[in-house]
């Protein structure tokens, strides 16, 4: 062992800890390289399926699954119910379940004419996520609404009953249906499903628009949708096609002269570290006279004031 560690030393220059830990790695390696063949015997290998094995518990999940197919198909079936004209902005949920509707289904066009308005034309109806095209064309002749869309500048005060029941439209699913003209909506009021109305945004994109302004205490600039990190140039355009920002809008504002550190860090413009100086030059200072006082701040550069100016309050 001596003359082996002494040939080691002079032909690799080791020293005689380096030495010894090289000997101490080359026996773990060489362990690690038996360790298979030494406990080879104390692993058993797991059977292995053939293809008639396999093919056999296909055919058992397939046959169970055909057993269920019949009770699957009364879950999920529309039932055929017997239909009259109705006019769609008058039916309860209720009312559209008696049309064969989901309760859930029923549910949403509820929500979208509270978010929209009351439909105006019967292609309308068909644009309601989720409704399915076939029961679309089954209800399309008894709806109570006129074949085209009115005048965008005219929206019929009360349609209940005054149109005549048209009959169905042979072109009505060629897909050449008309523009939905989106009516612009307040950023700062709207929820996720109003959001979602624009093309290129959806469930996450709205969720995060929404997280963000209330982080922010209310959007007080239409410019401020670019921070929304995901939001892709031609998206932020469009949300500034249809959406606003009120001229008489009023945004959450802190108290610089009460609110803590911790609490004002919360906002997104504001660092840890700006929050505790703001607070440090108040408890040196004494309360903040005037909102522009914190610009005394050495953290606060005029750039920083302009974007927290709106959400600061005495």
């Amino acid at each position: 062992m001596k003359q082996l560690k002494h040939w080691i030393r002079r032909n690799f220059g080791f020293s005689q800890r380096e030495v010894n830990a090289f000997l101490v790695l080359l026996t773990l390696l060489v362990l690690l390289s038996a360790a298979p063949f030494l406990f080879g015997s104390i692993y058993t290998s797991e059977p292995e399926f053939t293809a008639a094995q396999d093919r056999q518990l296909l055919d058992s999940l397939v046959a169970q699954l055909e057993e269920r197919q019949p009770e699957l198909n009364a879950k999920y079936k529309v039932p055929a119910v017997a239909l009259r004209p109705f006019n769609p902005n008058q039916l309860t949920v209720e009312e559209w379940q008696a049309f064969g509707l989901p309760k859930y289904l029923a549910q949403r066009i509820l929500n979208y004419r509270s978010k929209v308005g009351d439909l105006t034309y019967k292609a309308e109806l068909g644009r309601i996520y989720g409704l399915p095209d076939s029961v679309f064309q089954r209800l399309y002749p008894y709806i109570e609404l006129p074949e085209e869309r009115p005048s965008k500048y005219k929206r019929s005060e009360s349609i209940a009953g005054n149109s005549p029941r048209s009959a169905p439209n042979p072109n009505w699913n060629t897909g050449k249906r008309e523009k939905f003209i989106l009516a612009p909506f307040n950023i700062n009021t709207a929820d996720t499903t109003q959001l979602k109305q624009i093309r290129g945004i959806g469930s996450k994109l709205s969720a995060r628009i929404v997280k963000y302004r209330s982080g922010l205490g209310g959007f007080y600039s239409m410019e401020q949708l670019r921070e929304v990190y995901g939001l892709q140039p031609e998206v932020v355009d469009s949300l500034h096609k249809y959406t606003f920002v009120p001229k008489a809008n009023v945004v959450q504002q802190l108290s610089i002269n009460t609110a803590a550190a911790d609490e004002l860090r919360t906002h997104p413009y504001i660092s840890s570290n700006v929050a505790r100086a703001i607070v440090a030059y108040r408890e040196q200072h004494g309360k903040y006279e005037q909102v522009e006082d914190v610009r005394q701040v050495k953290l606060v550069t005029a750039e920083l004031y302009e974007k927290i100016k709106p959400y600061l309050a005495l």
